[in-house]
């Protein structure tokens, strides 16, 4: 979250980043909660520092004046108690509001929505071929990779079971990328597939209520985790560390669990939005400081577009949106790979993102970093980034690469874990 008294200091500037973001947060409110807040504290003081004078007094008071302090301390307590109780009420109102501000935004993001997106830059043609080509679900019908049915069956709608080579290709591209960064300085782990709620919280998801795209775990403060992002943040939860040793790189291979509310026509078909996914995830920490953070997000993005190039897949590059950025983003750049089937004659479809949210969900978490040169601690920045997301780059090697006899190319690099070069149809 952003620091209060900068929102209070800034609040104009607070203002506008909320607009630009499509984010309403009532900000006259929370400058008369910090401001409620500072004038009970200030009173709690006053009235404990009375409350320690009286009780020191009462042993050496005279028998006529005791009875009134004894009254007086009384008094006191259950001012005290009182304060603390007003004190409390504001600080979790205030808390509340100052959770829905957004991270400030990046000088150079695009103002707008969706159809305001900037495209840094793209890799390859879009595939052309010479002959109608299929999607990925009928492709996988005739390869027999994917039962959609069993998985309704046994999970509901948005599930499935892959099969045969699509097994092995989700087993490949995880090796594939694994290897791409542990090359890259990435320590590698399997985090857990739940989290805290309060860890959730503090990388910016909201764990529970109406508008949660979180699913829950009944009578725990546990749920399963949207991306390995919340467990490798959440990692280093209120931590001190060295700025000596920052950066800090670490990636992790998990499932991902969404409730994809509101996902519905020939977009979402099939596997491209899906209520469970395997993910590889990069998470860095660094020393809080925009260049160095900033320096990590194109490293980021790179190794995001060798893993894209190294499949040959073709992509473009764009600089998301001040209303697509998301809470805790403070600049965010997205991987679109070529899907020759989806929409009406082919569309790019986002498979990574990578954001830089500098101090924003450290605060939150209470990760802190101190250095010899200066005093005190401060909040670390925090980085993270899509390697793989597993079934989005299913579709995309299933529909670049198919053939006209509904064959479909793997990709050289994952042809080592699979053991053949061609899906080919099944008798």
């Amino acid at each position: 979250m952003l620091d209060l008294q900068f929102i209070c200091e800034n609040r104009d500037v607070v203002a506008s980043n909320c607009a630009n973001r499509g984010v309403e947060v009532d900000l006259d409110r929370l400058i008369a909660l910090s401001e409620d807040r500072r004038r009970l504290i200030v009173d709690g003081d006053q009235l404990r520092h009375e409350q320690k004078e009286v009780s020191g007094g009462i042993p050496k008071a005279s028998a006529q004046d005791r009875p009134a302090l004894i009254a007086r301390g009384k008094q006191l307590k259950e001012g005290i108690a009182s304060n603390e109780s007003q004190l409390k009420q504001v600080e979790t109102e205030l808390r509340d509001i100052q959770a829905t501000v957004p991270n400030l935004t990046h000088p150079d993001a695009p103002v707008g929505g969706e159809k305001d997106i900037a495209v840094l830059r793209t890799w390859g043609e879009p595939t052309a071929f010479d002959f109608e080509p299929r999607d990925h679900v009928e492709l996988a019908a005739q390869l027999d990779l994917l039962d959609l049915e069993a998985g309704a069956k046994v999970a509901g709608s948005g599930f499935y079971f892959l099969k045969n080579e699509a097994a092995l290709l989700e087993l490949a591209l995880t090796q594939y990328a694994v290897d791409k960064l542990r090359q890259a300085g990435f320590t590698i782990f399997t985090p857990p597939d739940v989290a805290r709620d309060d860890v959730l919280a503090g990388t910016g998801y909201q764990p529970r209520g109406p508008e949660t795209q979180i699913y829950s775990i009944e009578n725990t403060d546990l749920s399963l985790v949207a991306t390995a992002e919340i467990t490798l943040g959440g990692m280093l939860k209120d931590e001190i560390l060295d700025e000596a040793d920052l950066p800090i790189r670490c990636a992790g291979i998990s499932h991902c669990f969404r409730t994809e509310a509101g996902g519905h026509g020939k977009a979402v078909r099939g596997i491209y939005r899906v209520h469970q996914f395997t993910k590889v995830e990069m998470f860095a920490f660094t020393a809080p400081d925009l260049d160095a953070s900033g320096q990590m997000l194109d490293a980021i993005v790179a190794l995001e577009e060798e893993i894209f190039q190294g499949l040959g897949i073709p992509y473009r590059v764009i600089d998301t949106p001040t209303g697509d950025l998301g809470g805790p983003a403070y600049r965010k750049f997205d991987l679109e790979a070529w899907m020759p089937a989806r929409g009406d004659g082919g569309e790019y479809g986002e498979v990574t993102s990578a954001s830089n949210c500098t101090d924003f969900q450290a605060r939150r978490l209470g990760i802190r970093c101190r250095s010899k040169d200066r005093k005190g601690t401060r909040f670390v920045y925090t980085l993270n980034g899509t390697a793989v997301a597993v079934t989005r780059a299913i579709i995309a090697i299933l529909e670049n690469f198919q053939q006209a006899d509904g064959s479909v190319l793997i990709p050289e690099p994952l042809r080592k874990w699979i053991g053949i070069e061609r899906i080919a149809p099944r008798s």
